[in-house]
């Protein structure tokens, strides 16, 4: 027996998003024992495992410099600042941040309200990239699978001026 669905019945589904995810980036900012420190700039961001940038996700920096003096030092983000940063005016909304201290940090994305909302499926990776006055610079990559099926972790260990980072997803 074949049924036959009317418009009202197919308009709910036209209407739900087509994809619900979360994805959380948890990272670890290392005190570390130098005379004089100094919180890193960080930027975190999704790109393509060919290294093609897709959306920029977070950037700490200084925000209170007086006359937006903080935006000097982004450069010193190499290659944030290069495949994304030269091309912002900061500070932008959802995505930039004051600079955080020493400890462990999450990330909290809702498809549904990120640049993520339009990520097809597919292999992407989180990059994150510090950057701290007087001391080094450090690039970490985690790759992850986007609208995964079930929830999944991926790991990175930093080994200067980031610690531990972790890319967890969920459907």
């Amino acid at each position: 027996m074949k049924r036959h669905h009317g418009l009202a019945m197919t308009l709910p589904l036209l209407a739900a998003p087509a994809f619900a995810a979360d994805l959380a980036v948890k990272f670890t900012l290392p005190q570390l024992p130098v005379a004089e420190y100094h919180r890193p700039y960080v930027a975190i961001w999704v790109e393509k495992p060919d290294q093609t940038f897709v959306a920029n996700l977070n950037v700490l920096y200084d925000l209170k410099k007086r006359d937006n003096g903080g935006t000097k030092w982004l450069k010193d983000m190499r290659q944030w600042w290069r495949k994304s940063g030269r091309d912002l005016t900061m500070p932008v909304d959802g995505v930039s941040a004051a600079t955080r201290a020493p400890g462990e940090h999450t990330l909290s994305l809702s498809s549904a309200k990120s640049p993520l909302d339009k990520l097809p499926a597919g292999d992407y990776q989180v990059v994150l990239e510090a950057s701290r006055e007087g001391g080094g610079r450090e690039v970490v990559r985690v790759p992850f699978r986007w609208q995964p099926k079930a929830a999944a972790t991926q790991s990175a260990q930093g080994r200067e001026e980031l610690g531990a980072v972790s890319v967890q997803v969920r459907p």
